[in-house]
């Protein structure tokens, strides 16, 4: 069972998103990755206050945490349980084709890693799952287990820049010949064999890289963030901006490239937006947070793209 107090959750960069989201008093707004409610509480306190939060969460446990603890709000709060990819169609579903704003935050939720037993860290053994939406979809398990030695190294190498990708997907296929690779600490321990003892990072674990590449793959993180960075213009005010944290190279670079190209977003931050020494000092998971910003175009075509 989730209860509050089973994770606590410090939602980065809150001063700087309030900052460039600029929230209008009665404003709409979308929270595409709620969690347990950062910083959607954040916008709802805000002052003036908005006119509603609508929160996209297709994790069932953190989407009941995250009801309960801004349920305060009332009607100004309105929970959506689906994947922000789906952005549009949710949001029509509910009678609502034009918002204010919208913010991301693309970083693992505490909740994940703070639950062992949802199998996206290495901290404890547990079941090899990953899935954000445990509904469906193939767990990581079932992808190493069905994937050849070529395309799980192009998932670590693709997904998390990993340079011993290829010798990492041999050893792996070789240990499931042995026995299925079941379990987070299987894979650790199977990648810690797979690198060279000189290749070990120091500040990270060995098997980091490996284990975001496959969280990646599991939940189609990449597809879903271009499809919301390429539909959100659709449900944008003309004016409105759309604020992304991303915290990791992939993530900014796919964020950058849309931003800039896009015929819909006139981008505001040239360069991120990164946590204060004072933040990170207080929360060392904001020190590789980057936000980008960009502004929905008054003239832009708003035509379904």
């Amino acid at each position: 069972m989730v209860t509050e107090n089973s994770t606590l959750h410090v939602p980065v960069l809150s001063r700087e998103i309030l900052h460039w989201l600029a929230p209008v008093p009665g404003g709409v707004y979308v929270d595409a990755t709620l969690g347990l409610g950062g910083h959607s509480g954040e916008l709802l306190r805000h002052t003036p206050p908005v006119g509603g939060v609508y929160g996209f969460e297709w994790d069932k446990d953190a989407a009941i945490l995250a009801g309960e603890r801004l349920g305060g709000h009332g009607e100004r709060f309105h929970l959506v349980s689906a994947s922000y990819a789906n952005l549009v169609e949710e949001l029509e579903r509910r009678g609502i084709h034009q918002i204010d704003g919208l913010i991301a935050d693309l970083g693992v939720s505490s909740l994940h890693l703070d639950r062992g037993e949802r199998g996206f860290t290495f901290r404890q053994d547990a079941p090899l799952d990953m899935r954000m939406n445990q509904e469906g979809g193939l767990t990581a398990a079932e992808l190493v287990a069905r994937l050849s030695e070529a395309e799980l190294a192009d998932v670590f190498y693709h997904y998390g820049e990993e340079r011993q990708a290829r010798r990492i997907a041999r050893y792996l296929v070789e240990a499931r010949a042995q026995a299925p690779v079941v379990s987070t600490g299987q894979l650790a321990e199977i990648v810690a064999r797979a690198i060279p003892l000189k290749y070990h990072p120091k500040k990270i674990h060995v098997a980091t890289k490996v284990f975001q590449a496959l969280r990646i793959a599991v939940n189609g993180e990449f597809d879903n963030i271009l499809r919301l960075l390429t539909t959100a213009p659709q449900v944008l005010a003309p004016g409105a901006r759309i604020c992304i944290i991303s915290f990791h190279s992939l993530e900014d670079r796919m964020v950058k490239k849309t931003f800039s190209e896009h015929p819909a977003y006139q981008v505001l931050t040239r360069k991120p937006v990164q946590a204060s020494v004072e933040e990170v000092h207080d929360n060392p998971r904001s020190r590789s947070a980057k936000l980008r910003v960009a502004q929905r175009t008054e003239a832009a075509d708003r035509s379904r793209s």
